[in-house]
């Protein structure tokens, strides 16, 4: 559990004059369900692509399973962004099975019926996407990033918009997949979601400001009674 599986070191990314990420460094092990918590326009999406090979570091260095990231490595990798990127038109199966046949999943039938139980919408797996409520397509966008079972996974703000009872159940199954040793980086602005990691980074303009569990965070400040949220804010106002 102590691999790591994404190491980044003082990377830098800028669009033309417009500084995105300055100097970010973390480290993330294997298993863990490691939280870049922060407000929009912080760099949480843009950090996710740039592991995903999608965009090219001005500087710094970024290893992912101990390689530079120089090229794409979605074969190892499961992406689910924060827009949807369903075929409205195709059944939920028919979108999964796009995807399995372009990783070449092997018994992709099979494993498309278990993911479709797993996320609970093996009832709809006949209905159009076009017709799904939002909840519904954010589980088939789950399924399609697990459907080659890769051991690292990277969701983009994966509850946005998602009800209580829907987000614990994502949750449960987030953990259940950390159990069986899938690194999860998940991106997010909510402090319920950085309650659920096992390790936090807060991130504000651009940089890691701190890292760690939600626990060692709270205790970081004086004020030991201080939410999560309060701590982010305590954080930034020092700044």
């Amino acid at each position: 559990m102590d691999e790591s599986v994404i190491s980044a070191q003082n990377i830098n990314f800028n669009y033309g004059e417009t500084h995105i990420l300055k100097n970010l460094s973390l480290s993330i092990n294997a298993g863990e369900i490691y939280g870049i918590i922060g407000p929009s326009g912080s760099g949480k999406t843009t950090l996710i692509k740039i592991i995903l090979g999608l965009l090219k570091l001005n500087s710094g260095e970024l290893n992912v399973f101990g390689q530079k990231v120089i090229s794409k490595k979605l074969n190892r990798i499961g992406y689910m962004p924060q827009i949807s990127a369903l075929y409205e038109d195709l059944t939920v199966f028919q979108n999964i099975d796009f995807f399995a046949r372009m990783y070449e999943t092997k018994n992709r039938v099979e494993i498309i019926h278990t993911l479709l139980e797993q996320v609970k919408l093996l009832d709809h797996k006949n209905q159009v996407i076009g017709k799904l409520s939002g909840g519904q397509r954010q589980r088939v966008s789950l399924a399609i990033a697990l459907v080659h079972n890769p051991p690292l996974l990277l969701l983009d703000e994966p509850t946005v918009g998602l009800d209580p009872k829907l987000r614990h159940e994502l949750w449960q199954y987030f953990e259940k997949l950390s159990s069986q040793s899938t690194t999860l980086l998940i991106s997010s602005h909510t402090m319920d979601d950085a309650n659920h990691c096992q390790k936090i980074g807060f991130i504000y303009d651009g940089s890691i400001i701190t890292e760690g569990s939600p626990k060692e965070l709270c205790e970081s400040v004086e004020n030991k009674k201080m939410t999560l949220e309060e701590v982010f804010l305590n954080i930034v106002s020092n700044r």
